[in-house]
């Protein structure tokens, strides 16, 4: 079901706002509202940082992208694709890198067994320093 269809089936059009929102999240890979915003209004200089706020609650709840915190700030949005991941995230310059779910499998695996907890591995954030940041 495409993003027109989502809406329609909850009685909401398709606005311009909301296509260039999930556009955004989709080519930015990794942003926050505000960066959202800015690449947004590049194309459409009306929409406003509060639309986008509640563009983005919506297609969170549509289950087309989702939140990570990997700051102190803003969440960070990202579209939701078949393959989850974890996210590392430098210190030093700021960079995220996707990290392959089946890596922390082990992790999720044992905490589930020995505490009955179900990690979710979306929202996994691992902080550091990259190979440009870190000491050679």
């Amino acid at each position: 079901m495409d993003l027109a269809d989502m809406l329609r089936s909850r009685g909401l059009r398709l606005t311009a706002p909301r296509q260039l929102v999930l556009e955004a999240v989709y080519r930015l890979r990794h942003a926050t509202p505000e960066q959202i915003h800015a690449e947004v209004a590049e194309k459409a200089a009306g929409v406003n940082i509060t639309t986008v706020y509640r563009t983005l609650e919506l297609l969170e709840e549509l289950e087309l992208i989702t939140h990570a915190h990997l700051t102190h700030g803003a969440p960070t949005y990202h579209a939701v694709d078949e393959h989850q991941h974890a996210h590392l995230v430098c210190r030093g310059c700021g960079s995220v890198q996707e990290l392959p779910s089946p890596v922390l499998d082990g992790l999720a695996g044992e905490l589930r067994a020995s505490r009955g907890f179900r990690l979710d591995i979306g929202h996994v954030a691992l902080f550091g320093l990259c190979d440009q940041c870190g000491p050679s």
